[in-house]
């Protein structure tokens, strides 16, 4: 007679630990869902988050079960869709950070307010984007990667755009452009590691004016 199977003598299953690429993978296969309406919007940013807090590929798993199986390979991130166009804070503030799909373009806008744009864990579906960052009474704060290759402009009335970190990256660094306007504000660009928490905005703006009247005090006295 055949030896029966029980419980105890199926195999077992192991969950191997997801990688940030697992994730990620996970994240566009969702932007796609959405985008075909398989997904509405609720489900989609449930899912998304169930995706990041995920620490198996079993419950990665679950996160697509009703879903086709088939995701994007790793840095294949076309077709997928941005996480988001914009963002608004209005007499308040906003903030854009943690792993995000960041589209060709992206808007800011913060009036009366502060806001913060943080690429260091983006997704670029493109390689690139140009963020458009505008300020009114206020200030937009965008913060890129080490080592991307920057170009900054925009008009400032009042205020201006900080060009302090503009220059070239590293090949195959991502290619951000930051443009837009400022009105009696200010657009800052922060490089900063991956691991670095956000510096104290007074403290931040205080090194600032001590390093323009160094370099003032310097080319008064080379004159």
């Amino acid at each position: 007679m055949p030896e029966a199977v029980g419980p105890e003598n199926r195999p077992v299953v192991r969950a191997v630990r997801a990688s940030d690429a697992d994730r990620d993978r996970v994240a566009v296969a969702l932007h796609e869902a959405f985008v075909e309406g398989r997904l509405t919007m609720p489900e989609l940013e449930e899912r998304l988050a169930a995706a990041y807090a995920a620490e198996t590929d079993v419950e990665l798993a679950t996160v697509m079960h009703d879903l086709r199986a088939s995701t994007p390979q790793p840095g294949d991130w076309a077709g997928a869709a941005p996480t988001s166009l914009r963002d608004v804070g209005i007499i308040a503030g906003f903030q854009r950070k943690g792993r995000w799909m960041v589209g060709r373009t992206f808007r800011g806008l913060a009036v009366i307010g502060n806001g913060e744009i943080d690429l260091r864990q983006a997704r670029f579906i493109d390689g690139e984007t140009t963020i458009h960052a505008t300020a009114i009474i206020g200030n937009v704060t965008v913060v890129v990667p080490e080592d991307a290759d920057v170009h900054i402009g925009g008009t400032g009335i009042i205020g201006g755009f900080d060009h302090h970190e503009e220059g070239p990256g590293t090949p195959g660094a991502p290619r951000i452009t930051i443009t837009g306007f400022a009105f009696c504000g200010t657009v800052y660009v922060e490089r900063r590691s991956a691991n670095a928490e956000t510096p104290n905005p007074k403290g931040k703006r205080a090194q600032r004016r001590l390093e323009r009247k160094q370099r003032q005090l310097e080319r008064k006295q080379s004159r």
